[in-house]
């Protein structure tokens, strides 16, 4: 059955219809006797089909018609038992079958309606052969009429329907055309400055053996290495930055595995991860917070605790939220005089601090601990509180 805008005001003309019907038969004056209950009756009957017939939850045409059929022959019984407007809510069940049913379905249900209306107008009309005329012409405008507005708004929601269609389309390609640039832009910056850091890592390593060989000084060779680890450091930071940049997905929670077996790998540092408990949803940008301390805590001790330094990073999962920590069991000190990142763990805590968790960080014994909580959901935290 076709949805139209139309049956929005068409529900209120059926009301003001029988209102006004129900009206005009007072006003005439009610019929003495039984015509009169009848006229009320059928009033009511006509009043409860146009409720159902027109009403926006009604859907099946196998109810929908019979009851507009029905209000139809109600209309012209009206006219007939009480002299009042009553061949108004036929002409309105004529419009309901017109915008309401398929043409042809409207079509056969309406001529039984159009037939009661000729009937009851004839009845004691001098001149039966024009007024069947006029009322043929009458109902066959009124019901054309509205059959092309029916489907005038048809034609028009398609309209809507295809231009909404080829806006998706449009925004789809846009889409596609700013992710194969970025994809361009990634393989670009790969090839310059990957490639170069990983070229300047391994010709530190070099420099670093060859002062060993020719017995250069140990402040030499430690300066070096210091070099290489952050040629290192700056490479495992950049192909991070161009996986983010080619894909376009925010890393989060999922994401730290990879992020913990990537980090050890390049960067030679044993990494243990440990998660425990069920996990929840966390809050809105709470999984890329997670994520970025988790980042900067590692990248912390490459720089600074030095060579044979272990990391646990470990979660726990509470019903309000998670704990998280980054512990290190410290090393041997060289490279402690790396320089800070710009994106330090104080910059951290003030983003976790907008997400409605808590940081804290400092040295252990031999080595340097984070800890972090991050709630569930504003409902969670205000709960703790």
């Amino acid at each position: 059955m076709p949805d139209h805008d139309m049956d929005q005001w068409l529900a209120p003309i059926a009301i003001i219809a029988v209102i006004g019907i129900g009206a005009g038969i007072l006003l005439e004056g009610l019929p003495p006797g039984a015509a009169g209950a009848g006229a009320v009756g059928v009033l009511l009957l006509t009043a409860a089909l146009s409720a159902v017939a027109l009403s926006r939850r009604v859907r099946d045409l196998r109810v929908a018609v019979p009851a507009l059929v029905g209000v139809g022959l109600c209309g012209a019984v009206l006219d007939v038992q009480a002299d009042g407007p009553g061949y108004i809510a036929s002409y309105v069940s004529l419009m309901g079958l017109a915008l309401r049913a398929p043409r042809r379905v409207a079509i056969l249900a309406g001529t039984p309606v159009v037939a009661a209306i000729a009937a009851e107008e004839t009845y004691q009309s001098e001149n039966p052969a024009s007024t069947v005329l006029m009322v043929l012409f009458g109902s066959g405008l009124l019901f054309f009429s509205a059959a092309f507005a029916a489907v005038c708004l048809d034609h028009r929601q398609h309209a809507e329907a295809l231009l909404a269609q080829e806006a998706a389309t449009s925004a789809a390609r846009l889409q596609a055309a700013a992710l194969a640039e970025r994809s361009r832009l990634a393989r670009d910056l790969h090839d310059v400055l990957a490639h170069n850091l990983c070229a300047l890592a391994v010709q530190l390593e070099a420099t670093r053996l060859a002062a060993i060989a020719a017995g250069a000084g140990e402040t030499i060779v430690d300066q070096v290495a210091s070099a290489r680890k952050l040629a290192c450091i700056g490479m495992v930071e950049s192909r991070r930055a161009l996986q983010l940049l080619r894909d376009g997905e925010t890393p989060d929670v999922a994401s730290l595995p990879a992020l913990v077996s990537e980090t050890s790998a390049m960067l030679g540092i044993p990494v243990t991860f440990q998660s425990h408990g069920v996990p929840c949803q966390l809050g809105d940008g709470a999984g890329l917070v997670l994520y970025r301390v988790v980042q900067e805590a590692l990248t912390n001790v490459a720089k600074h605790a030095g060579r044979g330094a272990e990391v646990t990073v470990g979660l726990v999962w509470e019903h309000d939220g998670v704990q998280v920590s980054i512990i290190d069991d410290g090393g041997d000190g060289v490279g402690a005089s790396l320089p800070l990142s710009g994106h330090g763990l104080s910059g951290m805590a003030e983003r976790v601090s907008l997400t409605g968790g808590r940081m804290r960080a400092g040295p252990t014994d031999g080595g340097f601990a984070v800890h972090l909580w991050l709630p569930s959901s504003p409902q969670a935290l205000a709960e703790t509180r």
